[in-house]
């Protein structure tokens, strides 16, 4: 994004303090409002944790294993609080080690403030020891980047990369600040951003937009709607609820919009996408108008772009102008705060039922019932499913926890069958698809919201790229419910590879250690069940449990998830075994 000057007022001056620019750093980040911060210290940021050591009472710092476990911590912390996250890393491999956490808050629109230290600034491009250029590698990945070498431009610059994480569309910033800069002083002064000439986060509503939608929902014999995270980032649960229930809308979720409605909602149709429920699926081709809001359509929920949804009329709710058209060409787009519209297009809505086409999804839901969620569910084979898990803590949790997912078949199945009846519930790794996410998410969402049960459920692939983090969770104590789902594969690629390469199981089998061993390491209380009849006791004792805990399940080895739409397939073309 191309910025320019900060609307700012300089007049308070006279009452700037002298202090360095590493104070500055911390002050500036109390005065965001910032309680946590995730990171990892090195050479060339040690001058802002000497000054972090002075502020412990006013910022708390953890400190992760791994400088991407500080990033996706962050983003758990950012996702169910709210807030924007900040993470912290020195430079060379600390800053290159944030990057994929940095993109995976970029595609999910995740509001991320990341401080790198950075060499000083007369070693700039000398190939310094742990000097790299973090503001080029991050360039692509970030809403907003920039390089500080003058201890002076700190409280502009940070002021400035609050207001961009978390203002519109909500995304990562990078501020990468040179050693003298933090050693260097200046006459501190902070003032909070509220606007930058050029940069404009929030289109202005068009009413006659917002008029044109509502006539052509009005008319519509067959409507559905597809609603994605921008619900939830715009805070319109409760707008949206009204919209819905006012029209009759059938409405299907992305896996990032799952749970700004509740799960039984009776206008909750399910999952969209390539392993979402049947009916919405299916239906996506046969409805009338499309209603889209606050999400991009991407691949996984769209299929075929050919053949996704030609016969209906498509409305899109969106607050980034690039994603209009981008991937699904809209009859009508509507610009602006997903709230906002919301709140101009309720009024204008006639109150309707649709009960005939709402029929052709219970129809639809049944089929996939009886072929498809019952074995799941309420298996009859005697291995363990990872359905019934999920069940089983659904139990437990009266829908009320956040479930942490890291990504491949157990993410599917948590999406698909995790009741959620509260919004910010559902926290997994989307756009990317980063497997390693969970486990340091878990932490931060824990820590954002510690009146919240957080259950963390792992494959026992991704749950290795990031087990360090389990010192994290052991110096913390941060009372996150782990659930291991071991089903010694990469589970995922290997249904691939039964599917389509001819069960060619190329890399995909994992040889694993005695994972209970390695959380008793870190002093957590486990259990490993693999009998269904210890399974009911073993998620009761999990979830009394005040603290931390992990607890390993062995679960089929080649069982796979369906539905499924296959690559490159029209979402039509679901495949139900």
């Amino acid at each position: 994004m191309q910025t320019t000057t900060i609307k700012s007022d300089t007049s308070k001056l006279q009452n700037a303090q002298r202090m360095t620019g590493s104070e500055a750093i911390v002050r500036s980040l109390i005065a965001e409002g910032v309680e946590v911060i995730y990171g990892y210290p090195g050479g060339a940021i040690m001058p802002v944790y000497d000054a972090l050591y002075h502020f412990q009472d006013e910022l708390h710092h953890v400190l992760t294993r791994h400088e991407q476990g500080a990033t996706h911590a962050a983003q758990g912390y950012a996702r169910i609080s709210g807030k924007v996250g900040v993470a912290l890393a020195t430079s060379g491999p600390g800053a290159t080690n944030l990057i994929t956490g940095i993109a995976d808050a970029q595609i999910d629109s995740t509001p991320l403030v990341c401080i790198t230290g950075q060499v000083p600034s007369g070693l700039l491009g000398s190939d310094a020891f742990q000097e790299t250029d973090i503001v080029g590698i991050s360039t692509p990945v970030t809403k907003w980047n920039h390089q500080v070498t003058k201890a002076s431009e700190i409280p502009q610059v940070i002021a400035k990369a609050f207001y961009i994480a978390r203002s519109g569309r909500p995304g990562p910033v990078l501020i990468d600040i040179t050693k003298d800069a933090q050693f260097d002083t200046l006459d501190f002064v902070y003032q909070k951003c509220t606007g930058i000439r050029s940069y404009t986060p929030e289109p202005q509503l068009n009413l006659a937009c917002v008029k044109s939608a509502a006539a052509l929902i009005n008319q519509a014999k067959k409507p559905l709607v597809v609603w994605g995270q921008g619900v939830i980032l715009s805070g319109a649960e409760e707008v949206f609820r009204s919209v819905i229930e006012t029209a009759g809308l059938p409405a299907a979720w992305t896996i990032l919009g799952a749970s700004a409605i509740e799960t039984s909602h009776p206008l909750n149709v399910g999952m969209v996408g390539m392993h979402g429920n049947y009916a919405p699926n299916v239906l996506t081709n046969e409805c009338d108008v499309l209603i889209a809001i606050g999400m991009r359509f991407d691949d996984r929920v769209t299929g075929h772009l050919e053949t996704y949804a030609k016969q209906a009329k498509v409305i899109h709710f969106e607050i980034d102008p690039a994603e209009i058209n981008k991937n699904v060409t809209a009859d009508i787009a509507v610009l602006g705060d997903a709230k906002k519209t919301l709140e101009a297009l309720l009024p204008l809505l006639t109150q309707n039922t649709h009960e005939s086409w709402r029929g052709r999804f219970a129809a639809l839901h049944e089929i996939e019932y009886d072929q498809i969620i019952q074995r799941d569910l309420f298996p009859t084979k005697e291995g363990l499913t990872m359905g019934e898990v999920i069940h089983k803590i659904n139990v437990y949790s009266k829908g009320e926890a956040a479930i942490v997912t890291d990504v491949g078949q157990h993410q599917m199945i948590a999406c698909r069958y995790a009741h959620f009846n509260q919004t910010k519930s559902n926290i997994t790794s989307g756009g990317l698809g980063t497997m390693g996410f969970a486990l340091p998410a878990a932490i931060g969402a824990k820590m954002g919201a510690p009146e919240r049960e957080v259950v963390a459920v792992i494959g026992d692939g991704g749950y290795q790229m990031t087990i360090q983090e389990l010192g994290t969770i052991f110096q913390t104590q941060a009372a996150v419910k782990i659930v291991l789902l071991n089903n010694n594969f990469l589970g995922m690629v290997r249904q691939w590879q039964q599917l389509f390469f001819d069960k060619r199981y190329a890399s995909t089998e994992l040889i694993n250690p005695d994972f209970g061993m390695i959380a008793s390491a870190y002093h957590l209380p486990t259990k490993k069940v693999a009998q269904r009849a210890d399974l009911d006791g073993a998620i009761a004792e999990m979830m009394a449990h005040d603290g931390p805990y992990f607890m390993e399940v062995v679960v089929e080895p080649e069982a796979n998830v369906f539905p499924m739409i296959p690559s490159g397939a029209s979402v039509s073309d679901i495949r139900l075994s």
